[in-house]
């Protein structure tokens, strides 16, 4: 009970899985803004007057609020639909990731987005519309065999920071997409 009231005033809670939640939401809160910074600078070549502060922001909150919780607890699911670490059981995982999860949540990333950016529910239905395939297909071409690597190497402690890592990439991509009227 000391350890417990000792957290609690300190603000450290005794079980490790919300502050290693709350470092996944931070981490890619984080690296979603840096995606959409990357988008607005190199790809749409806006310049430092031209940046939309208010889409990086948006970008960052969908990152800690959405994506980092919802795909950290997928991968938690995941490990316990499928346990083990062999060349098998990641393509097994990877097969699931791809074919299940990476379509609902990308529809979920772009109608989230979409209200976010003020879209009305026709205006962001029409957006997914449009965007939705292309956006799946050049999710197929980078994702399979980086989580067939992620799922056969890394730990699970560490899946998120390692996707993350490769999502700065992707993330300009979602930005650029996401924000393309």
């Amino acid at each position: 009970a000391g350890r417990a009231a000792r957290g609690a005033v300190l603000g450290h809670d005794t079980h490790p899985m919300p502050t290693a939640l709350l470092s996944s939401m931070l981490v890619t809160g984080a690296l979603m803004g840096a995606g959409d910074v990357i988008a607005q600078q190199l790809v749409e070549q806006r310049g430092l007057h031209g940046h939309h502060s208010q889409r990086t922001l948006k970008m960052a909150a969908i990152g800690f609020c959405f994506v980092g919780p919802v795909v950290g607890g997928w991968y938690r699911i995941l490990d316990r639909l499928i346990p083990g670490a062999t060349k098998a059981v990641a393509v097994k995982k990877m097969v699931l990731d791809q074919g299940a999860f990476a379509p609902c949540f990308l529809g979920c990333f772009l109608a989230i987005t979409g209200a976010v950016n003020g879209l009305s529910v026709e205006q962001n239905w029409a957006k997914i519309q449009q965007d939705y395939v292309d956006a799946l297909l050049t999710n197929y071409c980078i994702w399979p065999p980086v989580q067939i690597v992620n799922f056969y190497f890394v730990p699970l402690a560490h899946r998120l920071a390692v996707v993350q890592c490769v999502a700065i990439v992707w993330n300009c991509y979602l930005s650029w997409k996401a924000n393309r009227l």
